[in-house]
């Protein structure tokens, strides 16, 4: 019985032949596009051969040495333990390990191995920055065994890249980036690299994950892959199905310092600017804000009114950067940026340090229950960033208070308690004297020393201010109020949740 007939119902008279007619149309269209969704997506690769011998020949090993005294060298850049006792590689490595012999003794050759690709035919090669940091030779060696010294153009680590440059009198084999913003989790990925100074060695997983913020710096964007990688893949590109380059190989999470399939990838698209800038540069000029964030959790985002926990906080505006210049204050929570919407706070710093300097840019802040939009020409983020504390208006009325909706005791600042607590003189707001312990002041971490410059987005002077305010947002039916604390000069937002009044 055929699959139509088994799930029709009962003909009537009339329509049986039009509804059959129709169902078996139907089931047509259906067949019709699953095949194309088929054929788009294709079947799994038999084979990576054809891919690799077509990149292959772009993928370098790098060869580093420095001279170090020895009992003086540096611990290596890969954070891996030292090889168990046994290993084949224990004599490779011993020089990275050794640490017990006399610092007197002459100057030896430390030599590290990382990977790396060309990226143009002129001899342009890409690399990690932590696999030629502070080397004194860098030596570029392709699969024939060809060797060629390279000089460095430029590094950069925020992002952990490093650019070089290798001569001859032929173009060099080189690949192309392709657009990661198109990667799905789940794509085929090919990694090629020098793991274990073994020489050209192949790889192949899938896109784990996206998004992977590993503590790495500060535009930490990577593409977590399954691809075995392991000491000396740093610097190594992967590639997808076209053989093009959607991530640059550079870290591993593992507890044994060997592949347990959880790899780090620095996305093409993060990648190629920084590498264009050193290219045309030497170094990599970045667009600046001039604002310090944090994260907008549920209380906070509770205590602002938005709807939900998402954009970047600003905790606090540097004195003469773009943003105080065009307005932008402490406690407004940036929601878009250049017409890019901010989900999360790590995003904006990846997206301003992309922006073209100088440009003109929109961004949208939710500021006091509403949106507003202001202009922020983008300046060149400085060399050394300078986050400077702004100063607030002058208390002069001694007196302290008891929040127990906080579980915090607060006062005035007097000289007394500005020389207690180390408190410089350009400080100024209601200084905290004690918290309850169990209480969400504690639960925040909050402690004596701390000072409270602003409550509800308000300024606040005096203990009685902040009852006051703290007693109005119980009245809006509020579940947190929103504080700023000075702490040693590092301001960040903090939403405590209110304690249930007393009957």
């Amino acid at each position: 019985m055929s699959l139509v007939t088994a799930f029709a119902p009962v003909p009537t008279p009339r329509r049986s032949h039009a509804r059959s007619r129709w169902r078996i149309s139907l089931l047509a269209v259906v067949g019709l596009a699953v095949a194309a969704q088929q054929a788009s997506a294709g079947p799994p690769p038999i084979s990576f051969a054809d891919i690799v011998e077509q990149v292959a020949p772009a993928v370098v090993n790098i060869a580093t040495t420095k001279a170090v005294r020895r009992g003086q060298g540096p611990a290596p850049d890969f954070p891996f333990p030292e090889p168990p006792p046994g290993s084949p590689f224990e004599d490779f490595f011993r020089e990275f390990f050794d640490r017990d012999r006399p610092p007197d003794q002459a100057p030896q050759r430390q030599s590290s191995l990382g990977s790396g690709f060309v990226v143009d035919p002129e001899g342009y090669v890409v690399t990690n920055n932590h696999v030629i940091a502070e080397a004194d030779q860098i030596s570029v060696v392709f699969g024939d065994e060809s060797t060629y010294e390279a000089e460095l153009i430029g590094r950069d680590q925020k992002t952990d890249l490093a650019l070089l440059k290798i001569e001859r009198d032929k173009p060099f084999p080189a690949v192309t980036f392709a657009d990661s913003d198109g990667v799905r989790v789940g794509d085929w990925i090919i990694a090629i690299g020098n793991p274990f100074g073994l020489g050209s060695t192949v790889t192949a997983g899938i896109v784990s994950a996206r998004s992977r913020d590993i503590r790495a710096g500060p535009y930490d964007d990577f593409l977590q892959v399954d691809a075995p990688i392991n000491r000396g893949n740093s610097g190594g590109p992967s590639f997808n199905l076209d053989g093009h380059v959607i991530g640059i190989n550079t870290a591993i999470f593992s507890p044994s310092g060997g592949n347990v399939g959880i790899g780090f990838a620095i996305p093409s698209n993060l990648a190629l600017p920084v590498i264009e800038s050193l290219k045309a540069e030497g170094r990599v000029k970045r667009g600046w804000l001039g604002v310090r964030i944090q994260t907008v959790t549920d209380e906070i985002a509770e205590s602002l009114g938005l709807t939900e926990a998402a954009g970047a906080l600003v905790a606090s505006v540097t004195p003469g950067g773009p943003a105080e210049v065009a307005k932008i204050e402490p406690g407004d929570v940036v929601l878009q940026f250049d017409g890019k919407s901010i989900d999360r706070m790590r995003g904006l710093p990846r997206i301003v340090a992309e922006t073209p300097i100088g440009k003109a840019v929109g961004v949208v802040v939710w500021r006091k229950g509403e949106k507003k939009t202001f202009e922020v020409t983008l300046g060149e983020l400085p060399e050394e960033e300078e986050l400077a504390a702004l100063t607030e208006s002058e208390a002069d009325t001694p007196s302290s208070a008891d929040i127990e909706a906080l579980g915090l005791t607060v006062a005035t600042i007097t000289e007394e308690l500005r020389t207690r607590y180390e408190l410089t003189p350009e400080v100024k707001g209601v200084v905290i004297v004690n918290v309850a312990e169990g209480s969400s002041s504690g639960e925040e971490s909050l402690r004596p020393g701390d000072v409270i410059v602003e409550v509800g987005q308000e300024e606040v002077n005096s203990p009685p201010e902040v009852t006051a305010k703290v007693n109005q947002a119980r009245q809006e039916d509020k579940k947190s109020v929103l504080l700023l604390i000075d702490r040693q000069g590092d301001l960040r937002f903090v939403a405590l949740r209110l304690a249930t009044a007393a009957p």
